[in-house]
């Protein structure tokens, strides 16, 4: 297996699920066959890396607006984080979950797809957790994390709640309702947290 990159800047959307597919099935023509399989788990992981992807392109469309986006953060244990906004309006946790033709409803503090309970909101905000802390230990000051879902291809996405503890999103609207949030952080603090995060030694602990 190759190293992974030290600058995480390279990192590709998704290349953490391109990974953990080559590692499950590494004959490539058996891996394409798996693909299509409806019991596969590679075709599972395959469904993943879409909505990764997908979310990644429209979170690349903040680029250029004083924004930076960081995807595959990889920690030592081997977990991931999907993708990484940091911004004008602050740091965020992006994690992408495709529900490719269901239903898809949040109240305050539950997801459910097609009216089963997910722990997709106590992840991402253990997630954001953990995130901040690496980050305020690198950085020396406290850098709040801000967990947000990236609905991919549900049928219908319905969100109640005034002030819910995750911001979850239809994967279209990622770039302009986080480029549309006050701001909260100076170019320079922006720069020096992005330069802390694309730093692969950030994520060893």
């Amino acid at each position: 297996m190759q190293p992974l990159p030290d600058d995480l800047a390279q990192n590709r959307p998704g290349d953490a699920v391109r990974r953990k597919i080559r590692e499950l099935q590494p004959n490539p023509v058996l891996r394409l066959i798996d693909r299509w399989r409806p019991d596969s788990e590679i075709r599972s992981w395959a469904d993943g890396l879409t909505g990764e992807r997908l979310t990644g392109r429209m979170l690349d469309r903040l680029r250029g607006r004083g924004w930076f986006t960081l995807h595959a953060i990889q920690w030592a244990s081997g977990a991931d984080v999907d993708h990484l906004a940091i911004g004008p309006a602050g740091v965020f946790s992006v994690n992408s979950q495709r529900h490719r033709g269901k239903t898809v409803w949040y109240g305050d503090t539950a997801i459910t797809v097609n009216g089963f309970s997910t722990r997709h909101v106590a992840v991402s905000q253990a997630e954001a957790r953990r995130i901040s802390r690496a980050l305020t230990a690198r950085c020396g000051v406290d850098v709040p994390v801000r967990p947000v879902i990236s609905v991919v291809h549900a049928a219908k996405l319905t969100i109640k709640g005034v002030n819910p503890p995750v911001l979850v999103l239809p994967v279209e609207r990622l770039a302009g309702v986080l480029s549309g949030l006050s701001p909260m952080l100076l170019p320079d603090q922006v720069a020096r947290i992005y330069a802390v995060a694309r730093n692969a030694r950030t994520w060893a602990g």
